[in-house]
């Protein structure tokens, strides 16, 4: 996978936290916490794909646009910003070699942890 930043996630992101729009949980978390695939969908059809895609903090542009497959690292469940979805997601940029994905990730959550 081709794993950019989105910046309008990040963007997106950081205004949540900043409105204290935060689940502070714990790493081990994130696999309850995470959306179901019908989950996601239904969050598609009301509020539109490009919505979706501010909840993930990669995108692939080698991949079809509009589509699940070109979103990656999610960061909450679609009202809050998880930590333990940050920190999940920091781990996995870091071991795929998505620099400026961990970096962000590490910033939400000094911003997180700041708060």
């Amino acid at each position: 996978m081709a794993a950019k930043l989105n910046r309008k996630a990040l963007t997106h992101a950081r205004k949540l936290i900043e409105r204290g729009k935060v689940e502070r949980d714990v790493r081990d978390d994130w696999s309850e916490h995470a959306p179901s695939a019908d989950d996601e969908n239904v969050y598609i059809d009301k509020h539109g794909f490009a919505a979706f895609a501010e909840w993930h903090l990669g995108r692939d542009d080698d991949q079809s646009e509009g589509t699940k497959g070109s979103v990656s690292f999610p960061f909450g469940d679609f009202k809050k910003v998880h930590r333990c979805a940050v920190i999940s997601l920091e781990s996995r940029a870091a071991q795929h070699g998505h620099d400026d994905i961990r970096d962000a990730a590490k910033k939400l959550l000094e911003l997180i942890d700041s708060e």
